[in-house]
């Protein structure tokens, strides 16, 4: 079964599909998007795979107490901090994320803000959490509300237009002249 498109929308098509620039800004964002998405198995504080004394562990999927890696406390251990490493450097090993930092973890072993170094791709901001980690998560966080926003706007609009088109009458001039003062408004006021 092919989608029947209009001829409106077919020239539409055509010019997009001639326009080098837009096709390339479309590929870069859907691998941005894409990439994004898995912001946890890219730039993450907790190891992605995690052996342990012949016992697999997925940190970065489900929290483990620190009791299962023979410590005392019933929390989530600091998987980077000194205990652990040693612990897993003797007793298994540890699959890590290409960042081994979160949108909220501190590096504590560098100067705040830091340069760019292997460690942190751009550098550290003036609280020494890594830049290139919150950028990941940001702009994921961005993405998904806007898409959120536009979802929501788009049905918001169709049950309004719906409402107006099959009541008619007042009820579709009073709709009509709200919107018009709505979209009459500044946008800053309204935020």
């Amino acid at each position: 079964m092919a989608i029947v498109l209009s001829p409106l929308h077919r020239r539409r098509l055509a010019a997009f599909r001639a326009n080098r620039r837009g096709r390339l800004a479309l590929r870069l964002f859907l691998a941005l998007f894409v990439t994004c998405l898995f912001a946890e198995l890219i730039a993450n504080d907790r190891p992605l795979l995690l052996e342990y004394r012949g016992q697999w562990f997925l940190p970065v999927l489900r929290d483990y107490p620190e009791t299962a890696f023979g410590g005392e406390l019933p929390f989530p251990p600091d998987y980077r901090g000194r205990f652990m490493s040693e612990r897993i450097a003797r007793d298994g090993w540890a699959l890590w994320p290409p960042i081994r930092f979160d949108a909220r973890s501190i590096n504590y072993a560098r100067p705040a803000p830091a340069p760019p170094s292997a460690e942190n791709w751009l550098g550290t901001d003036d609280q020494g959490r890594d830049v290139l980690a919150r950028v990941i998560y940001g702009l994921r966080l961005s993405i998904l509300f806007a898409l959120g926003l536009t979802l929501a706007s788009s049905l918001l609009g169709i049950c309004a237009g719906a409402v107006q088109g099959y009541y008619g009458g007042w009820i579709d001039l009073f709709g009509q002249r709200f919107i018009e003062v709505w979209s009459g408004l500044p946008m800053l006021c309204l935020l």
